[in-house]
């Protein structure tokens, strides 16, 4: 016998015993629990739980019992949907090894792709990167390096909905689990974003909404900020203001040029993006409304 690691992730309405019952269930089962981590959100009435677990695997690969453990775990569901008001249950069960699958968009700044493209070959991401869709060619060369896949896909108003049709054929050809959008300098649909509701990423600097629109670091360095910092959010049809998942900052002061500014801002950026692209991939994120519960 050996074993295998699973993650389960509950949302629900809180009350009493829900880190109990689970707990209880698990054991009932012959599974180890390794990591176990919980939220109550008093504002909300809703309870997050993350748990990690080993459970045992047989000779021929399969799980002992993991169907009977999920049928046993979506019937004790059940009991944590009595709360207040009409707050849905919300929970998954997967196996750690069982890597998502992504597809990184970019435009023509490569910092960010390249600091995930690097990252995976490292083994530092929790995920694999199936495939580049860029609306410019510029970065083929980047995504070549690494031996991924790299799709022109050209946008323009007129063509916007036949662009991000394809995109969704990738999706489903690649088999992606998350779209990350690592300086892909479009807005995307209300139409893509409630189909991919909670699986698209985006990174972008935190000075929104003061310096919107081209050159922000500009715009920040003629104001004399001592501030600048990144920010990797959840993507909505409300343009840069989804759930928010990672923020870096670090403090200058005048003697900084707007060209050190952006230097800096992009290595916030790659760094804020990739943590939450990590977190994601881990199952360590889990929406609350407009908001998000970060088990990191």
């Amino acid at each position: 016998m050996s074993e295998r690691e699973y993650v389960l992730t509950l949302a629900c309405p809180d009350s009493r015993g829900i880190v109990a019952a689970v707990a209880n269930l698990l054991s009932d089962h012959g599974c180890n629990i390794t990591e176990s981590q919980q939220y109550g959100d008093h504002y909300t009435g809703r309870f997050f739980l993350r748990m990690q677990f080993l459970a045992e695997r047989g000779s021929d690969g399969a799980v002992v019992g993991e169907d009977v453990l999920r049928g046993a775990f979506a019937a004790l569901s059940g009991d944590f949907g009595k709360g207040p008001g009409d707050q849905v249950v919300e929970w998954t069960l997967q196996a750690r090894d069982i890597r998502p699958r992504m597809i990184v968009m970019v435009s023509k700044f490569g910092h960010c792709l390249n600091d995930l493209l690097y990252r995976q070959r490292s083994g530092l991401l929790d995920v694999d990167i199936a495939a580049v869709v860029s609306n410019h060619p510029d970065l083929e060369f980047l995504a070549e390096s690494y031996g991924v896949d790299f799709h022109h896909l050209p946008v323009t108003a007129a063509t916007k909905g036949r662009q991000e049709a394809r995109l969704l054929e990738l999706v489903e050809s690649c088999d992606v689990d998350l779209i990350v959008l690592a300086r892909y300098m479009q807005v995307l649909t209300e139409r893509l974003c409630a189909k991919m509701s909670g699986r698209i990423i985006n990174i972008h600097h935190s000075f929104l909404p003061s310096f919107k629109g081209a050159r922000p670091y500009h715009q920040a360095h003629q104001r004399g900020v001592k501030l600048i910092g990144a920010t990797a959010h959840y993507v909505t049809a409300d343009l840069d203001e989804g759930p928010i998942i990672e923020q870096e900052v670090s403090r200058v002061d005048h003697t900084h040029s707007p060209e050190q500014l952006t230097a800096i801002g992009r290595d916030l950026e790659s760094v804020a993006l990739a943590r939450a692209v990590n977190w994601h991939a881990q199952r360590r994120v889990l929406l609350n409304g407009d908001k998000t519960v970060v088990f990191d």
